[in-house]
This record gives C-alpha cells, sequence and structure tokens, in this order.
C-alpha cells in the first residue's frame, strides 16, 4: 500500500462556484482517489476555500459586510455544494483557520532562514480613486513580449511568459477601468533564480505527466526572476518576521498562502483525525516516499509546477544558498500536476457577469449528480478545451447513462426477479457466457490503470463498453425467449447479473450516488460507495468555527470482481436514472438568455 495524496485546487470563496470550476478540479480528483483507495492504497485528499486577497474585499466593499463574513457565506455555500456532487474529501477546510496561518508563517519564517526570501524595492500599483492596492491579476494591458491583449498584471496567457504590471502596454484596473498608479513600495520576494538549477532538474525529471502541462512548465523556466511573496493589502496572513507582523496594512500573498493550503489541511487532518498529530508525515515527509497529485485547470499550472515546488525547495533548503528545512522537515515536491483545460458553454467562456454560466448548486437543483458527474467523465476538459452545450448533455443522459447502463441494470434485474424472485444459479457455462463474463474481469485492469494515468474519459469509455457487450449479449441470448429451460435461462441472467456487478464496481469511482443504488438493488448490504459529510467543527486554536467535508472512506468496494449471492431475493427494480424531457434545452438556453 502506497501514500497517494491529492491535492485539489482551492476554489475561491467570493462566490458559488459553477460546472466549469468542478470539471477541472473536482469530479476528476475524486475520480482518482475513490478508485485509488478501492484499489489499497491509502489516500489522503484534501482542499478548502481560498479567502484572502483583494477580490474578497472588494465583493464585501460591493455587498456592505466584511471580508470575513463573506468568506463564511461562501465557504458554506461552496462545502454545500461540493459534498451534493459526492466529492470524497478527507478534510476541506479554509485558508483562515489558525492552523492555516501558523503554518503558511512558519514555512516563510524558514524560507527566509535559509535565504531565500529576499526583500526589495518595487512598485505597487494602487487605484487613484480609492487609495486600494491593486494585485497583478485586477490589472490588464497589452503583453510587452507577445503583443497579446488581455494580460494580466502576472501572467500573459498566450505566450505563458511572467509579467510585471507597470510592464504591461496600457495598463488597466479590472475593477474600473481607470489606468493604476505605480508607487514605490518595500516587499520580500521568493528568488526564485536561487531555485532555479533545482527546480529544472526536478522538472526535467517528471514522467507520464500531460505533455502540454510539462511543456508549459519547462517553458517557464527561461523567465525565472524574483516574485513577490508579499503585498500591501489589510486582509490576510500577517508577515511573521520584526518590524513587518505589526504592520496592518502588509500580508503575505496569495502565491504564499493557498498553495501552502494543502500542507496546512494535512497538518489539521492529522490534527483532527489521524492517529496522531503528525500522521500527515505518511503523505509529506520525503523520507516515506509519499506520491502527490495535485488537480485544477490549465491557468494555475504556474503556481503548480514552479511557485510551490520552488516555495518547497527553498524550504528544504535545496537551492544554491543551501540551508536546512524547517520544523516539519523535508518536504516532497508534487508527483504530477494534473491540470485539465477549459470547459465552455454553449460556444461561450463561463462568466457570471455576463450571465454565462450555471452554478453547481442551481444544476443539482434540478438534474442527479451523477447526470454531471457522467458528463464531466465521458465529455470534460481532460486535455482539450471542451463545449457544453445542453443538447450534447440530454444527449449524453438519455442515450448512454439512461439507454445504455440504467436500461441493462433495470432489465437484468426485472428479469431475474420476475423469473426466479432472486439471483440465479449457474448452470452449464457457454462460450458466450464465458466471453462476457472474461471480458468483465479483464476490465479491472484496463479501466484502473487508465484511472491511474489520468485518463478518465479512455477509462469510462472502456467500462461503458462492458456495458454495451452486455446489452447486447442480452439481445442475443433472448432470455424472454426461453420458455422452457429454466437452467439456460438461470445461467444467462446469472452471467448478465454478475456482469453487472462487475460493471457497477467500476463505475463508481464516476457514478458513487448510483452505484449504492444498483448494489442494493442486487441484494448488497451496507456501504458500496462511501459519500461525504458535512461537519461542523471549532477550529482547533481557538478562532471561529466552520463547517468541513469529511467522511469514512475506508470501507466500500474493493476494486475487484465479487460473486454475486446466489439465492439472495431480488425485488423488481425503479429506474436508477431519470430520463430527461427534450424540452430541458429550450428550458435552459432561455434561462441562460435571461428570458
Amino acid at each position: 500500500m502506497s501514500h497517494v495524496l491529492a491535492a485539489v485546487a482551492w476554489p475561491y470563496a467570493n462566490g458559488p462556484r459553477h460546472i466549469g470550476h468542478v470539471s477541472g478540479f473536482g469530479v476528476p480528483s475524486d475520480v482518482f482517489s475513490r478508485y485509488m483507495r478501492m484499489a489499497g492504497h491509502d489516500v489522503l485528499m484534501v482542499s478548502g476555500t481560498d479567502e484572502h486577497g483583494t477580490p474578497i474585499l472588494v465583493e464585501a466593499e460591493k455587498e456592505g459586510v466584511t471580508p470575513r463574513e463573506l468568506a463564511d457565506r461562501y465557504n458554506r455555500v461552496i462545502v454545500e455544494d461540493l459534498t451534493a456532487l459526492g466529492l470524497s474529501y478527507d478534510l476541506f477546510t479554509r485558508t483562515t483557520t489558525r492552523n492555516h496561518y501558523a503554518v503558511a508563517q512558519e514555512l516563510f519564517r524558514t524560507v527566509h532562514a535559509n535565504g531565500y526570501m529576499i526583500e526589495q524595492t518595487t512598485h505597487g500599483a494602487i487605484s487613484p480613486s480609492t487609495g486600494r492596492t491593486l494585485p497583478d491579476r485586477y490589472i490588464e494591458g497589452t503583453c510587452p513580449i507577445c503583443g497579446a491583449p488581455g494580460a494580466r498584471g502576472d501572467q500573459c496567457d498566450n505566450c505563458g511568459n511572467q509579467l510585471d504590471p507597470q510592464d504591461l502596454i496600457n495598463p488597466k484596473s479590472r475593477i474600473n477601468g481607470e489606468t493604476p498608479k505605480f508607487i514605490e513600495t518595500e516587499h520580500f520576494f521568493l528568488d526564485l533564480p536561487a531555485v532555479a538549477d533545482a527546480l529544472g532538474e526536478w522538472l526535467r525529471g517528471r514522467e507520464g505527466w500531460r505533455p502540454n502541462v510539462l511543456k508549459f512548465s519547462l517553458n517557464l523556466l527561461d523567465d525565472l526572476r524574483p516574485r513577490a511573496m508579499t503585498r500591501d493589502i489589510d486582509w490576510g496572513i500577517p508577515v511573521p518576521l520584526p518590524g513587518w507582523e505589526e504592520n496592518n496594512a502588509k500580508r503575505l500573498y496569495v502565491w504564499f498562502d493557498a498553495v501552502i493550503g494543502y500542507f496546512s489541511a494535512s497538518v489539521e487532518w492529522a490534527r483532527r483525525f489521524g492517529d496522531d498529530a503528525d500522521a500527515w508525515r505518511r503523505w509529506w515527509s520525503v523520507a516515506q516516499s509519499p506520491t502527490s497529485f495535485y488537480f485544477m485547470g490549465k491557468d494555475n499550472i504556474t503556481f503548480h509546477s514552479q511557485i510551490w515546488p520552488a516555495e518547497l525547495l527553498a524550504y528544504n533548503g535545496e537551492g544554491t544558498k543551501g540551508g536546512e528545512p524547517g520544523t516539519y522537515g523535508k518536504l516532497s515536491l508534487p508527483t504530477e500536476v494534473v491540470s485539465s483545460e477549459y470547459l465552455t458553454m454553449e460556444g461561450r467562456k463561463f462568466s457570471s457577469s455576463r450571465r454565462v454560466v450555471i452554478y453547481v448548486r442551481d444544476f443539482l437543483a434540478r438534474y442527479d449528480a451523477d447526470a454531471l458527474r457522467y458528463f464531466i467523465a465521458v465529455a470534460g476538459p481532460e486535455t482539450t478545451d471542451t463545449d457544453f452545450t445542453w443538447s450534447e448533455f440530454l444527449r449524453r443522459n438519455n442515450d448512454e447513462l439512461v439507454a445504455g447502463w440504467g436500461n441493462l441494470v433495470n432489465r437484468s434485474v426485472a428479469m431475474a426477479a420476475k423469473n426466479f424472485g432472486a439471483i440465479p444459479a449457474f448452470g452449464e457455462v457457454t462460450a458466450e457466457d464465458a466471453a462476457l463474463l472474461a471480458t468483465a474481469q479483464a476490465a479491472f485492469k484496463t479501466v484502473g490503470d487508465l484511472i491511474e494515468g489520468h485518463k478518465q474519459k479512455a477509462a469510462i469509455g472502456e467500462a461503458m463498453k462492458v456495458v454495451s457487450d452486455a446489452n447486447k449479449y442480452l439481445s442475443d441470448q433472448a432470455p424472454w425467449k426461453i420458455k422452457d429451460d429454466p437452467e439456460r435461462l438461470g445461467t444467462i441472467l446469472a452471467t448478465v447479473l454478475q456482469v453487472v456487478s462487475d460493471c457497477n464496481t467500476l463505475l463508481s469511482p464516476f457514478l458513487p450516488h448510483s452505484a449504492q443504488k444498483v448494489y442494493e438493488l442486487l441484494g448488497g448490504a451496507g456501504t458500496h460507495t462511501p459519500l461525504p459529510q458535512i461537519v461542523e467543527v471549532d477550529d482547533l486554536d481557538g478562532g471561529p468555527g466552520y463547517p468541513i467535508i469529511t467522511g469514512d472512506y475506508t470501507g466500500g468496494a474493493k476494486w475487484e470482481s465479487v460473486p454475486l449471492p446466489i439465492g439472495h431475493p431480488l425485488q423488481p427494480p425503479t429506474p436508477i436514472f431519470k430520463k430527461l424531457d427534450p424540452s430541458i434545452v429550450e428550458e435552459e438556453l432561455a434561462r441562460l438568455a435571461g428570458e
């Protein structure tokens, strides 16, 4: 058994999340984690809401509430939505906990002591009308390198180069369109050039990464320069150094805050649920040889393949300046950054401000969670940008989920219940029976290897091929025509029910809610696919309480075929999935248009 960390992108708590967000970080990380647990690995899946920075301040001011009140509200909304989607976090927490503050400050102190946090005078962007600091990502202009419009103050998405906001051509504030004023200010910078060699060696040693992610990450090495790790803002984690921590106008920047959440959440999990407070070391200590997989959208690659690894190298003392690890010891760098592309909607980029959006909560109010999870698995933005359309969602749901998998479950269980009232015994097994059983057995390795290799589209495709083979087998064998050979009838139904059970296990990482229902239809008792729950907790160090997502995922199905209990009573089934009326397409498009 190996220790596997599933580090899932931290959704920003300035509003509810839409289905584009969960297609990139949510469902893929959950499918992977569920499979790895079923395959016998010791998985720790962590994340939380990212709650610091100027966007929170801007939104809070707009709504007339404090930043904490805004973060509290959207933290709860996001927790409820991700739980409803069935995402099996061991701990989903937040960056405003005192535990997170303490962990982030400890890492900062060690990186500074090792010489990789250097003090420099730089130019900060100020809004002339409000006097408030403008973060890099709130300034847009023309890229000075490639000439592309819409480059942000920290990065150009077109050419991938890192930028400084004062370098932009014709910079403008995204908040109000005014030209920012640049003033001199003191900040701490992470000395990226001092870890460039170690970072390059680590990146060039990565194997099995998606080619676009690795190529983009390697290209970043060409433009390494010190990056600011503090900001002029009063909402965030204080800078933990004498002369700085008393300054209420200086805070740690998100690049030295949110990414540390993967580690601080692991520490919090150990303190809350581990067998001891150091249990997090199994997923982080270099000496334990853990593996870690970071799930996110492509706009976050630079933070996870450059900034976070560089911070870890600096903390470990592995750059040109040397140094020693801090109190946590030598920490492991990511094994892989699993980045998805963008999901668009009806040909347009998701945009809450332009109403081109459907929030997770609104979606789940009208449709089943597994219907959305299925669409993301078979048609999500795994390696290329993908467009969500309501017509395609309807087709996938009705033609594949309902008519394919749901139909196989319902008619096989219904025939066995009608003819035998129980799971029938095998009689003489024919070559056709044996072939289908063997196909289902072989799929465990095929599907499992694909999920482990982050090829989830191919994985669910292979599982659905078995479903298709089973439907064809039923049509070819036509058990409904057999009137006077109960042994043959029983063998056909025993065969297909066993394959239904196997397919249910193969599909359970993708479709956890319906997998539990199918398991119970086949006479199963107890938990087949564990689901997350929301727990209200106190802050471990005396801060305000908050909701977390957690769960007991130690039980449930294993990644293997399990013989069905012959003779177990069966009841006539009710449909597992809902067939959707074609009218939903016009209804949803009208809703999108604001009609």
